[in-house]
């Protein structure tokens, strides 16, 4: 067999906007009674993934899915972790570490979406902060050695995600991770929201310009009175 022989039998290139079908998973979203957690299991919801919205208290999580409709169940984070099969991060983040570590048996097994922005807030306006790890997913990765961890989601308003007189929400989600197939399965599932679609973005290490972005948008949204979002062009 020559190689033009070999090279002609090889299996074509995977299309990268073939994406699985995530419809049938869970979707658990650790501080989901915050705008964005909210908003995050309020359009997913809406675009009929089964969400259950975790919070320290049960009470405030199952006050929150009740708010919401459409299905949503309220529970405390560790039940909302076992009950996932996806987990979205979205607590604040001076939480983030004291809340992951607390559910490190909980999250084993499970794929994790990290989408918390380490930022600070001063007079002159938001700024990013680095965490010792490089950023809040590979903290989470750390903390996490057991469960499949990628980031994403860190670019969308909370005030459109939770607004139900917009119907679609036109912006790219920068999707990071070590595993294409887990990564894969975060861009399918933003791409169900009407308007999304989820972008492979790089492994976790380059996760820190990634959150550190959020800051320089909130300028943006500031200075014109928007709320801005990201598109990724020629992909």
């Amino acid at each position: 067999m020559t190689s033009s022989d070999s090279a002609a039998q090889k299996a074509p290139a995977k299309d990268p906007w073939d994406l699985p079908d995530v419809s049938g998973l869970v979707v658990g979203v650790l501080g989901g009674t915050g705008p964005q957690g909210k908003g995050l299991a309020y359009r997913l919801a809406q675009a009929g993934q089964k969400v259950i919205i975790g919070s320290r208290a049960a009470e405030r999580a199952r006050a929150a899915a009740e708010e919401l409709g459409l299905g949503i169940e309220g529970a405390d984070n560790a039940e909302t972790a076992r009950r996932s099969d996806i987990v979205i991060v979205a607590v604040p983040w001076d939480g983030h570490g004291a809340t992951l570590t607390s559910l490190r048996e909980e999250l084993a097994g499970k794929l994790v979406v990290d989408c918390v922005n380490p930022l600070g807030f001063d007079k002159l306006g938001a700024y990013a902060l680095k965490p010792e790890e490089g950023s809040a997913a590979e903290q989470a990765a750390a903390l996490l050695p057991d469960s499949r961890v990628t980031a994403a989601f860190h670019h969308l308003s909370a005030v459109l995600l939770q607004d139900p007189k917009i119907e679609r929400i036109d912006t790219d989600v920068m999707v990071l991770g070590e595993e294409r197939a887990d990564v894969e399965i975060v861009q399918a599932l933003a791409g169900r929201i009407p308007g999304m679609r989820g972008v492979f973005s790089g492994r976790l290490r380059n996760a820190h310009q990634v959150e550190s972005l959020v800051a320089n948008l909130i300028s943006v949204n500031r200075r014109y009175k928007a709320h801005a979002g990201l598109r990724v062009t020629d992909v």
